[in-house]
């Protein structure tokens, strides 16, 4: 139930390596069109030829409605709403939807990251509705860890926790995961492999503030960060992340929310790394703005900018919650003094802006904005008649 970013890899590895048919079932009628026509509906690299491959020997098809199967995955989106809240309506929506075809000895799972309890949650809606199948069913919560760009082999390398309603439930989902899935499968409940998930991503946010942290205090100091990171690395047991123009992407960006929502008086740490990376992007955008003001003082036009890259990682199409996009919109809004060249080269178009080819944008720009550390923006020549800023570390040294 979901063909996204997760949900149709996971639909397509299944089938390819797990001998099982599979079918994936999206309310997007285009992704169902795409996906039954073999084609890929984001960039993911080898996903689009294993995708053609299931399609063609008939072991996934896709639906706009669920159907009666043997296991119920549930992979759709857990956004979180305007008070940073989590968003668990999707989850509930897909477990209403397969609730009539339920039966007897059937597989139920949440990879959806979701707020602890929401296993237990979705096994009382379908009981309350099913009454007849209480204890009778197999209800579990495995959450993905995959890598945009590096997802085929995460999805099948990469250990999983699987947290089972109770022990039965859990020995049948680690049997599932087990057909495709080469890495190891860790057995716990519910709740902790819910848990697990918001702790992996958050733990991930307080290491990324901290390196946020530090380029704030380096710019301050007249410090390369960048050096600096890699010096105090050499400590044996140091390993700072790198910084960047915030964080992005639908798991770190977001499901610290979950824990600091509803643990608010513990979660401190958590919530304190969320405003730091959610400030470096308003930050980056300050920079941006009062470097375009000094250039137009200085040479007495509007300077021609290039906004680089989109993406809140390298090498993707992936927007979501990209502090990039963030920091290119709040430039925009304030660009009365100067043209704006938007670039992300993973993507042919965008229905907000405008975008320039990055070879254009580079040669044109007075000033250029690195916002996401594309390969292919390594590949520009060093033009030191620009004014560079680099947010994401495009220029740093190895």
């Amino acid at each position: 139930m979901g063909l996204g970013y997760i949900g149709l890899p996971t639909a397509i590895i299944a089938a390819a390596r797990g001998g099982v048919e599979v079918v994936g079932v999206d309310i997007n009628p285009s992704v169902v069109e795409q996906t039954n026509a073999g084609r890929l509906h984001f960039i993911e690299p080898g996903m689009e030829e294993l995708l053609r491959g299931v399609v063609a020997d008939g072991s996934l098809r896709a639906a706009t409605v669920a159907e009666e199967a043997d296991a119920y995955f549930i992979v759709v989106p857990t956004p979180f709403k305007a008070d940073r809240r989590p968003d668990t309506s999707f989850v509930e929506a897909a477990t209403r939807a397969v609730v009539p075809y339920l039966r007897e000895g059937n597989l139920f799972v949440i990879e959806s990251t979701s707020p602890v309890g929401t296993t237990e949650a979705m096994a009382d809606l379908i009981y309350s509705l099913r009454p007849e199948l209480r204890g009778k069913l197999h209800v579990a919560y495995c959450p993905e860890r995959v890598l945009p760009g590096n997802v085929i082999y995460e999805l099948e390398h990469n250990d999983r926790v699987i947290g089972g309603m109770d022990a039965e439930a859990t020995a049948a989902a680690c049997a599932f995961y087990s057909r495709f899935v080469s890495g190891s499968l860790h057995a716990t409940n519910a709740r902790t492999a819910e848990m697990c998930k918001l702790t992996e991503n958050a733990s991930r946010d307080v290491q990324i503030a901290f390196a946020n942290e530090l380029s704030l205090i380096c710019d301050r100091a007249g410090i390369d960060v960048w050096e600096l990171i890699a010096l105090a690395n050499r400590h044996p047991r140091v390993n700072i992340l790198q910084p960047g123009c915030g964080v992005g992407g639908h798991c770190i960006a977001v499901d610290p929310y979950f824990i600091t929502a509803d643990y608010p008086d513990e979660a401190r740490i958590i919530a304190t790394a969320r405003e730091i990376n959610n400030g470096k992007a308003l930050w980056c955008a300050e920079k941006v703005k009062n470097a375009m003001l000094e250039f137009e003082i200085r040479h007495g036009r509007r300077p021609v900018v290039a906004m680089m890259g989109l993406a809140f990682k390298p090498n993707i199409d992936d927007m979501r919650e990209s502090p990039a996009k963030l920091i290119v919109s709040t430039v925009l809004q304030s660009s009365n003094n100067a043209d704006i060249l938007v670039v992300e080269p993973n993507v042919s178009e965008h229905k907000v802006f405008k975008l320039t080819d990055y070879r254009d944008a580079y040669g044109r720009a007075d000033i250029v904005v690195f916002l996401t550390a594309h390969d292919v923006f390594r590949t520009l020549p060093a033009d030191d008649g620009k004014v560079v800023l680099d947010f994401c570390g495009i220029k740093k040294k190895n």
